[in-house]
């Protein structure tokens, strides 16, 4: 069995020096989309903190080309609430964790709001 190294001097099981391998050649890592997802979606959820009860958690859906990906997150939101900022909020947390965790760019996060829920003790009904 032969041991890895990264050069360092290291030696197989018989005493022969492992040859050294360049950066270049040892392969890649590719990283699923639906992972990719899931830390959209994981990232969304950062931002957006507690849940109202009723509410789905958010889902995210990508399109990974080479190093870019294009992120739509779907959430539900409380109501009333502030929407723009929310949404800003979920797009600069999604952005930050996916090149943290990822090493991709994110050029682009649309968030689609899907539902918004009235807060407990919110006049029910049309309001004009």
């Amino acid at each position: 069995m032969t041991r890895v190294s990264g050069g360092d001097g290291a030696v197989d099981e018989r005493g022969r020096p492992l040859a050294v391998v360049a950066p270049g050649e040892r392969g890649a890592t590719r990283i699923a989309d639906r992972v990719v997802a899931k830390i959209a979606a994981q990232a969304a959820r950062e931002a957006l903190g507690p849940l109202h009860p009723d509410a789905a958690p958010p889902h995210a859906t990508v399109v990974v080309h080479h190093e870019t990906v294009r992120v739509r997150v779907h959430l539900e939101l409380d109501y009333p609430c502030d929407i723009g900022a929310r949404c800003f909020q979920v797009r600069r947390q999604v952005v930050q964790r996916v090149r943290a965790l990822v090493g991709m760019e994110v050029p682009e996060v649309a968030v689609q709001v899907e539902r918004l829920h009235p807060a407990h003790g919110a006049a029910q009904g049309r309001t004009r």
